[in-house]
């Protein structure tokens, strides 16, 4: 890999990892769903108009928006709403590892490997750890939002993987077409008409940077850089880079919020991002356990 490439990838997992904290910033002055659709309507348009529709199925893509946008950003944005730090979000939402373990291995037929069932074990301790963490970012009435979040990132990957799509960003980006509708309904329905009646007024600097950091870096270049570096290399050496995310997460909300960094915090970052280190080390010879 080219150290020109490196540098690129660690300063998306940089963008990444802040991006927990413009979420924040934006969730705490308007309804987190609300702001979630319409961080999806301007990662969408203009941008599909000047892209082709991918050949994959209708259902792929309605299923990919609707996963990616309500039940992967819209319960973790939710999750902030309530409590959950933006250091701690990006740490909660690589507990993917347990729940993409249980789907390739159910839905995928995939082998689970000694590494991966060791760094579940990890990942589980980490979890467990987060529970431990007194200072207030890690709300239990929160946790079950975050999960769900986690839980919807593996689904999502379940979806790609089995569309077979070979346009991976025109694919992301008409999936997302799909996204903001389920958000508008699940607000309404949640909350009434009161958020769309606000929101004019709760239109600020502030909430427009939110959406638009989302929409735009965040989203749209954030993953054409992604796919493009992901077919330029193999998974294996891209994805150990995803464990930079949480700890510019972490940085990000120490800068912006003055998250306290505690104990037990770093002992369940360790031990989250260990499982996760483990799960993706490649072995020579790889044994396999049989279930």
């Amino acid at each position: 890999m080219s150290k020109k490439d490196i540098c690129i990838s660690i300063a998306l997992m940089c963008l990444w990892g802040f991006n927990f904290s413009a979420i924040k910033m934006g969730a705490e002055q308007m309804d987190p769903i609300l702001l979630t659709a319409l961080r999806f309507t301007f990662a969408v348009f203009p941008a599909i108009f000047f892209i082709r529709r991918p050949p994959e199925a209708l259902t792929y893509l309605i299923a990919y928006g609707v996963v990616f946008g309500l039940g992967v950003w819209g319960m973790m944005v939710w999750s902030i709403t309530l409590g959950v730090s933006a250091g701690m979000a990006g740490l909660l939402m690589n507990m993917s590892i347990m729940s993409s373990l249980a789907l390739g291995y159910f839905l995928l037929r995939e082998k689970i490997t000694v590494n991966k069932i060791i760094g579940a074990f990890f990942a589980v301790g980490g979890l467990l750890a987060s529970l431990l963490v007194d200072d207030g970012s890690v709300p239990l009435k929160a946790l079950p939002l975050a999960l769900i979040a986690a839980f919807s990132w593996s689904l999502l990957a379940y979806i790609v993987k089995s569309s077979k799509t070979q346009h991976v960003f025109a694919f992301s980006v008409w999936g997302m077409l799909f996204a903001p509708l389920p958000l508008i309904i699940f607000a309404y329905i949640s909350k009434g008409s009161q958020p769309f009646i606000d929101l004019p007024t709760q239109l600020n600097s502030e909430i427009c940077f939110s959406i638009l950091f989302q929409a735009y870096p965040t989203t749209l270049l954030g993953y054409w850089i992604w796919n493009k570096l992901t077919v330029k290399y193999p998974l294996s050496t891209m994805a150990p880079f995803t464990l930079l995310t949480p700890i510019f997460g972490l940085i990000g909300s120490v800068i912006f919020y003055n998250e306290n960094i505690t104990p037990m915090k770093l002992l369940s970052f360790a031990l989250i991002l260990s499982g996760l280190a483990i799960s993706q080390w490649q072995f020579r010879k790889t044994e396999v356990c049989k279930i």
